[in-house]
């Protein structure tokens, strides 16, 4: 599995735009799946366009929740390639010009290998990829308990990490992975980065992560 972070508040490569909202491509073999879509779609496509991501090569978007700074480039994308399946938790409603839209309430099976854990708490939802070492969870802004999100992924199989926004979790909910990418609005940054040294990696518009 390969992450590039496309959007993020901060930039792991000096020439892209910071801006806040997250957004990032997974790939994991024939599968391209754009997760969320930032806010701004042109920072989107300047960030896409400079790491050489074109929109014609992703195939699915996986949106986390609805908030604006994850949902804001969805209607530039699809203005700019429609043929896609769009992922949405149950609370989304409003996605026009996709291909196709499924909505997600429970745990789902989205692909072999690639999963859903449902919208949790009534707002978000996160992608779970397994790998070679574990599940990774891809997560938005981990508005759900900590808790709450490792404990849905878990039936997926043993969580080796997470990439993405963590708001307000506790770092201690994060002991046991071997994996912690912070990116976003997590609040507590500093202190997960302090107290998980040899398993925290620094995230960034630009950072690419290969599992």
């Amino acid at each position: 599995m390969r992450v590039t972070i496309i959007y993020d508040n901060t930039v792991y490569r000096k020439d892209l735009q910071p801006d806040w909202g997250f957004s990032a491509l997974v790939e994991t073999g024939e599968r391209s799946i754009l997760f969320d879509t930032g806010a701004s779609g042109t920072i989107l496509f300047s960030n896409m366009e400079k790491l050489e991501i074109l929109p014609e090569d992703i195939n699915e978007i996986f949106i986390s929740h609805y908030h604006f700074d994850h949902t804001g480039g969805l209607s530039a994308f699809l203005d700019q390639n429609s043929k896609v399946r769009v992922w949405v938790p149950r609370s989304f409603r409003g996605v026009k010009n996709a291909e196709e839209v499924i909505e997600i309430d429970k745990p789902a099976i989205l692909h072999d290998g690639i999963y859903s854990t449902g919208e949790l708490e009534g707002i978000e939802q996160s992608l779970c990829v397994e790998t070679q070492k574990g599940i990774v969870i891809i997560a938005g802004c981990s508005h759900p308990r900590m808790e709450h999100i490792i404990g849905a992924a878990s039936q997926f199989g043993k969580v080796y990490g997470i990439i993405g926004g963590l708001h307000g979790n506790r770092p201690e909910t994060l002991k046991g992975l071997e994996l912690i990418c912070a990116t976003h609005c997590t609040q507590y940054k500093q202190e997960i980065k302090s107290l998980y040294p040899g398993k925290y990696i620094e995230g960034g518009a630009g950072k690419v992560i290969e599992i």
